[in-house]
């Protein structure tokens, strides 16, 4: 299975003392998403000298990552995806594939994306054939999430980074990349963000700033 998927996201980093308020004004107005509450793991890419991670952290107009993610802990039978996430002028494009857990334990990402019979497997297969990269850092985050008409909301909370143990049997494991209780909120659009979600932001003094998981923990525990 593949899909492409292209939207505008802003981030939002929010206090112990804002999330729940502002977690109950936009509850009030769009439901929850059908799993509502999960856990998202992501393994990240990079060279041995971090190249993917500090060429995106100098704000260039695009990007890439590849990763990837899984939601929940696995079994063979469950899902994996191999997402290539690029950005573009602040707009996110995704590339990714599915693919059943047995395959990743029998299987390289390359040889994944190679047997991949579409577009967005030959596009995966092209970055890791030119770019010397492998799975280098483990990312997860509990998540809550809210969608209406094209309008996503997410929550994540108990971010965590690691460089060691990198597959899905340990997802609490990891370094704190966020202050206890604080959280990131993502808002994700087609198009513009509506006018009741830009009042509640402004009303609850909560302001756009630019964050990425994987380059604030690059920058918290790496490049010191």
């Amino acid at each position: 299975m593949s899909s492409i998927f292209r939207r505008h996201e802003v981030k939002f980093v929010l206090s112990h003392e804002q999330l729940q308020p502002l977690q109950k004004k936009i509850s009030e107005e769009i439901p929850p998403d059908t799993f509502s509450k999960y856990l998202v793991q992501s393994l990240y890419f990079d060279t041995d000298n971090w190249d993917v991670i500090r060429a995106s952290i100098e704000k260039p107009v695009y990007k890439e990552k590849l990763r990837l993610r899984c939601y929940g802990v696995p079994g063979q039978d469950d899902t994996i995806f191999m997402e290539l996430k690029k950005k573009y002028r602040g707009v996110v494009y995704k590339r990714r594939i599915a693919f059943p857990m047995e395959y990743l334990l029998h299987q390289t990402p390359q040889d994944i994306a190679k047997t991949a019979a579409s577009q967005i497997g030959n596009e995966l297969e092209f970055y890791l054939r030119v770019h010397n990269v492998s799975e280098k850092v483990h990312i997860s985050y509990n998540r809550e999430a809210f969608t209406l008409d094209g309008l996503r909301v997410t929550f994540d909370t108990n971010i965590r980074f690691r460089t060691n143990l990198l597959d899905y049997e340990h997802p609490e494991g990891g370094l704190e990349v966020l202050p206890p209780g604080n959280a990131v909120m993502e808002v994700k659009t087609l198009g513009g963000m509506p006018m009741w979600l830009a009042r509640i932001l402004s009303e609850s003094c909560v302001y756009p700033t630019s964050f990425s998981k994987y380059g604030v923990s690059y920058k918290k525990y790496i490049l010191i």
